[in-house]
């Protein structure tokens, strides 16, 4: 069934919805990687040849076939969510290493793949597959490199706290997208729009800790407590409207939206002014001590 379109000029257009807002602000497209989707085409052959020898009664060798087959896919899957991995940690200003480095299992895979099949299915000497294996493996991480081994964020932070708030932001990430992803069940852009508004509200905050890690302890509360009942609330609203489309649900659905963004976005600024009078105390503390010295402070 089609959509309705909800924008301003709609027959249901409302002024509310003429509003130019940028919902999408924080967010990024996703990076479409050519070489990475051909990685799943590439062993494709392997499942035609397998089929080919189990034809021939060949059972042997199409159990080497399709093992190969698996491994190189399985390398092909570890490769794509390792690009999504890396993808999000050069987004972030502070974050951790991924901690299972897709990207090095998904080389040895490949390797692995090669080998079995040059060895086993193609009856080719042990070392010549070998070095089939190796190469294939080191062309892989030419090809993709390695993934993020070291732990980046504001060096003059205490390693504690900065650690600390991106274990947060990947928490408070991962709730968005669960939110994003139960919002697209409800077939209403206006209402998909609003959940939109209210994400680039959370992106603001998660931004504001990633600038200083410090304001995790005031901000916990807003990415955990309320973030989960958001996410809560809009999973339990998008299985009611799969069921019955209820007036009443919607608004008040709507009204905790407009109240969690507001609720945020205050929170933000909140932050923002205290790092401010935080500024200004530590000037004011230096200018004292260089008069003390004898120092003109300007």
């Amino acid at each position: 069934m089609a959509d309705r379109y909800g924008g301003p000029h709609s027959p249901e257009g409302s002024p509310d919805n003429a509003r130019p807002v940028n919902a999408f602000r924080g967010r990024k497209a996703a990076k479409l990687n050519v070489r990475a989707g051909l990685m799943f085409l590439a062993p494709l052959p392997l499942l035609f040849a397998g089929i080919g020898s189990l034809m021939r009664a060949n059972p042997f060798t199409a159990a080497a076939e399709l093992g190969a087959l698996a491994l190189l896919l399985l390398s092909a899957w570890l490769l794509r969510d390792g690009l999504k991995a890396e993808e999000a940690y050069h987004a972030r200003k502070i974050a951790r290493p991924p901690m299972i480095p897709r990207k090095m299992f998904a080389a040895v895979l490949t390797g692995l793949g090669v080998l079995i099949a040059a060895w086993i299915a193609w009856i080719q000497p042990f070392i010549a597959s070998l070095g089939m294996g190796i190469i294939a493996s080191v062309a892989h991480l030419s090809a993709f490199g390695l993934d993020p081994m070291r732990k980046k964020g504001m060096t003059e932070q205490n390693e504690f706290e900065v650690d600390r708030a991106a274990r947060a932001i990947e928490k408070a990430e991962k709730t968005l997208s669960e939110i994003h992803t139960a919002a697209s069940r409800f077939k209403d852009r206006p209402l998909e729009a609003k959940v939109e508004q209210f994400g680039a509200a959370v992106r603001d905050m998660l931004k504001a800790v990633e600038e200083d890690p410090r304001d995790l302890s005031r901000a916990r509360k807003f990415l955990g407590v309320y973030l989960n009942g958001a996410r809560d609330a809009t999973i339990k609203y998008a299985n009611l409207n799969e069921r019955s489309r209820d007036a009443a649900a919607k608004a008040d659905y709507e009204k905790l939206l407009d109240d969690l963004e507001i609720s945020f976005n205050t929170h933000r600024e909140k932050l923002m002014l205290d790092d401010k009078d935080d500024l200004e105390i530590e000037i004011e503390v230096l200018r004292e001590r260089l008069e003390r010295e004898g120092l003109p402070a300007r």
